[in-house]
């Protein structure tokens, strides 16, 4: 059984950090693109940032200077640091684990951890 648990949401001070980790079981995310994703209410999920298997990492342009997106595949684990936090940065943020396979895409998401930047 795939599972994906994220942690590290929580209120955030406007212009604080947050860090937000994926612990993969099930996979060896090395074989696997990582990504984060978001959702604020109201709005559709919104990709935030990508791992790929080539080690490129990209970032939407709202986070791409304030942001670092880590994978350890030893452990198993990415992890999103963003810094100076804003309003928009609030949403429920999911890690995705994504694979390309013969003919179909296989998908594995997180249960979501709520990210309220607030002060």
């Amino acid at each position: 059984q795939v599972q994906l648990v994220e942690s590290g949401g929580g209120l955030v001070q406007p212009g604080g950090s947050l860090r937000l980790s994926c612990v993969a079981s099930g996979i060896e995310i090395s074989m696997y693109e990582m990504n984060w994703y978001r959702q604020a209410p109201g709005n559709e999920r919104e990709l935030v940032a990508s791992f790929m298997l080539d080690g490129n990492i990209y970032y939407i342009r709202s986070v791409k200077d304030r942001s670092t997106f880590s994978r350890d595949n030893a452990e198993n684990t990415v992890s999103l640091l963003m810094n100076n936090a804003n309003s928009e940065d609030t949403a429920v943020y999911y890690c995705n684990a994504r694979r390309a396979v013969p003919g179909d895409l296989i998908d594995y998401w997180g249960q979501g951890t709520q990210v309220t930047v607030s002060s």
